[in-house]
């Protein structure tokens, strides 16, 4: 079971870095074999079903993301717990908001990630 506490401090880093715009620190979070599935895959990396996997995969998406988006900025506004996943909840880019549900493995790195969006 993962913690109101835990997921909060988690959450804050994470928003923390992806504000940093350090790939390295930003994919310090994830485990080597997760996958990723959000909106944005189908259009900026033209794979229809959303979802790609492995973090070198991922890391091309987050860097051809990052130089797109150079002035990425995400506020949080909230995180919420379960047993194994948080939902990260932000104001993210273009003015859209943003819940990233974050499942974790044994070892505490995210080991899959489903991004949504309002429209």
């Amino acid at each position: 079971m993962i913690s109101i506490d835990q997921a909060q401090k988690f959450g804050q880093e994470w928003v923390n870095s992806w504000n940093s715009h350090d790939l390295d620190r930003i994919l310090s979070h994830y485990a080597d074999d997760f996958q990723m599935t959000s909106p944005f895959i189908v259009t900026m990396m033209n794979e229809p079903t959303g979802t790609i996997k492995g973090k070198e995969k991922v890391r091309a998406y987050w860097a051809q993301a990052l130089v797109r988006l150079p002035d990425l900025h995400f506020d949080l506004i909230e995180v919420l717990a379960s047993v194994d996943s948080i939902t990260i909840y932000y104001h993210a880019v273009l003015g859209k908001r943003a819940a990233e549900v974050l499942f974790f493995d044994d070892n505490g790195k995210v080991r899959r990630a489903v991004a949504h969006y309002n429209s």
